[in-house]
């Protein structure tokens, strides 16, 4: 398998294009610098400022240091203290002491302790791009997050990962998401290159086989989100909250683009690994891509992916979030590296189209985290703009091969694109 070189007048090969990609990323960095904290990193508002009470949270951190890990990694002055300042924090008062793990706060809330897939699968993403940026407390922090997914959180049985735990692990919750697995797939990819251990590889398979080749597929490939312990879909979870942030009722189309860009990833890492890579990656990351595309985009009549629909494909939570937007334009610019099909330059167009009409924000910085259904700034999900992760990648990924996993690619020099 090869990429199929898209056209020489693609965005993709227009140097105009690929310098403004990485000013945006410049612009993004420095937006997101303002977010250090006294331990960690914090939320910070709409205009760039960390709130009086802002306080470290490990997803937030996590992601600050993978972000400014890759930063250092092209070379970019000012970020190195940014990440070894992550990695204190993950290394220290973010991490569970007594019995192993992270804790979602400094000061978890409401007495919650659980620790969570979801959290734990950054934290593995973020000391692996520090290890690969070869930052001091990398190693450590990357053998403790390997040890504490081993021991806990794959289920070899299952093929994926559990969900969560309370914090002694002794109550395991009965429940199985997509989208920690999601996450999970993106860290092991990250952790199959910097650990140079195939089984990362494997195990991101089987999670993608079970979500997407098995359930998503079976649904159109709009992705199920939620499981009970057996993996049993549960069409009705979260129905009267459905605008969580993190396990809204329905399928979410932004999950299926984001699926779409991993399972890319996932066949170009086997494939130079020397592995049996199955078709199926690539078709289904095209399904994905289209069946998202045909029913979340304007389908209200306005501009714009939906944030969640129903099961019979209706708009139910119509915000605007930025981040399915950047998951969209990422993974339509791995289709288009991956097939050179003009369908794929003219989604990458058109999302970059919107996102600079109406998300990126020239005044205040950053991108605007949430419009309503007239893609007016709203704060009815995300509130401020404490999210660099996304952004960041989606001026990164366009930039960047398809394998090795982003640090990588960056340490051995192979993005030829980065400017």
């Amino acid at each position: 398998m090869h990429s199929i070189p898209a056209a020489s007048s693609s965005w993709l090969n227009t140097p105009a294009h690929q310098q403004w990609l990485a000013a945006e990323g410049m612009r993004l960095l420095a937006f997101a610098k303002a977010s250090r904290l006294t331990i960690g990193f914090g939320n910070l508002d709409e205009r760039g400022q960390l709130p009086a009470d802002a306080q470290a949270e490990t997803m937030n951190t996590a992601r600050m240091t993978h972000s400014f890990a890759l930063a250092h990694l092209q070379g970019l002055p000012g970020f190195a203290e940014l990440v070894d300042h992550g990695i204190q924090a993950l290394s220290g008062p973010l991490r569970d002491a007594e019995h192993g793990g992270w804790f979602a706060t400094l000061e978890p809330r409401d007495g919650s302790t659980d620790k969570a897939a979801y959290l734990h699968a950054f934290v593995a993403l973020a000391a692996s791009s520090a290890q690969v940026a070869r930052r001091p407390g990398a190693q450590a922090l990357l053998d403790d997050a390997i040890a504490v997914i081993e021991r806990h959180f794959w289920c070899e049985t299952q093929g994926a990962m559990r969900e969560s735990f309370n914090r002694d692990w002794s109550v395991e919750e009965a429940y199985r998401g997509a989208n920690s697995n999601m996450h999970a797939t993106e860290a092991f990819l990250a952790l199959a290159d910097v650990t140079q251990d195939s089984r990362w590889l494997n195990r991101a398979l089987r999670i993608a086989e079970r979500l997407i080749h098995g359930h998503g597929a079976a649904n159109q490939y709009l992705v199920i989100e939620h499981f009970d312990g057996q993996w049993q879909p549960l069409h009705a979870y979260n129905q009267a909250n459905p605008a969580d942030g993190f396990r809204p009722f329905g399928t979410t189309p932004g999950h299926g683009f984001e699926w779409a860009r991993l399972l890319l990833h996932l066949e170009a890492a086997r494939v130079q690994a020397g592995m049996l890579t199955p078709g199926w990656l690539l078709r289904d990351a095209q399904q994905l891509f289209a069946h998202n595309c045909q029913h979340a985009w304007q389908v209200d009549g306005a501009p714009g992916m939906v944030y969640t629909l129903d099961w019979d494909r209706r708009p139910v939570v119509r915000q605007r979030l930025h981040w399915v937007h950047c998951e969209a334009s990422a993974a339509a610019s791995a289709l288009l590296q991956r097939t050179g099909e003009a369908q794929y330059e003219t989604w990458y167009r058109r999302l970059w189209e919107y996102s600079e009409q109406y998300l990126i924000d020239p005044v205040h910085g950053s991108w605007h985290h949430e419009l309503d259904a007239d893609n007016r700034p709203s704060a009815q999900i995300w509130g401020g703009k404490p999210d660099l992760y996304h952004a960041w990648q989606a001026v990164l990924i366009p930039r960047l091969p398809l394998a090795p996993s982003m640090a990588t690619a960056l340490a051995q020099g192979s993005g030829s694109r980065v400017m």
